[in-house]
């Protein structure tokens, strides 16, 4: 099975980094912390997120491992974990169970709501009366803003839990979209952020007054915006 190339593959640094290893350095080789910045320029902490990899069983080697080393040199003597296998990376990322004040502790930050559809626990689904919804604090791999790749606690509810697609929650590409909007918008989005709930501007307010009226009043206020 080929694998995909390190420098065009959509993925984190540690991904990233484990098939530099494997396509460019080669077990048994050397490589430095200058190479790893040429290879990966503008990623902060790049070397962190490969030393990262020996969570994963991967081996590589620094002086102090192996006196025949450089300060500056690194041995890449073994691939461990195939890490670019979303399936292979969760197996195999290490663990521990999650105690019940984590839970508790998650679950108050998320305001006791499912952090993907806002749906309370016990709550009964718009689109389904009879499924009410059950809530559990569970863990999801999550690309960081400066690529690190980490599994964090969430609330989700047993729906959305079981109709997740399996990728990793890109903060990273979130960032990149709003850095992309007018500042306007950023400012506008950043105090949402900082109050915990959106703002409705004066466009949501008329839709949602709008709607608030009788059929027959809404056919006049339709009527009177043609004329």
């Amino acid at each position: 099975m080929s694998l995909p190339a390190w420098n065009k593959v959509d993925a984190g640094t540690m991904v990233r980094g484990a098939l530099w290893l494997v396509q460019v350095v080669g077990e048994g080789n050397t490589f430095t912390k200058e190479q790893i910045r040429e290879a990966f320029p503008g990623v902060s902490q790049a070397d962190r997120r490969i030393r990262d990899l020996r969570d994963f069983h991967w081996v590589i080697l620094t002086n102090s491992d192996d006196a025949t080393l450089a300060a500056e040199d690194q041995r890449f003597v073994k691939a461990g974990v195939p890490v670019w296998d979303p399936a292979a990376r969760r197996a195999a990322a290490p663990q521990k169970a999650i105690s019940n004040k984590e839970k508790q502790a998650v679950m108050a930050r998320d305001d006791y709501m499912c952090s993907i559809c806002g749906i309370s626990g016990g709550e009964a689904y718009v689109d389904d009366s009879n499924q009410t919804a059950v809530l559990s604090v569970t863990r999801r791999e999550t690309v960081l803003p400066d690529g690190r790749q980490r599994m964090l606690l969430v609330t989700e509810c047993k729906r959305c839990r079981a109709g997740g697609d399996g990728q990793p929650a890109r903060a990273d590409e979130t960032l990149a979209d709003i850095e992309a909007l007018d500042p306007a918008d950023q400012r506008r989005l950043l105090r949402w952020i900082e109050r915990g709930r959106r703002s409705p501007v004066p466009l949501d307010r008329a839709w949602n007054a709008y709607r608030r009226l009788p059929a027959d009043a809404r056919d006049e206020v339709r009527a009177a915006l043609k004329n």
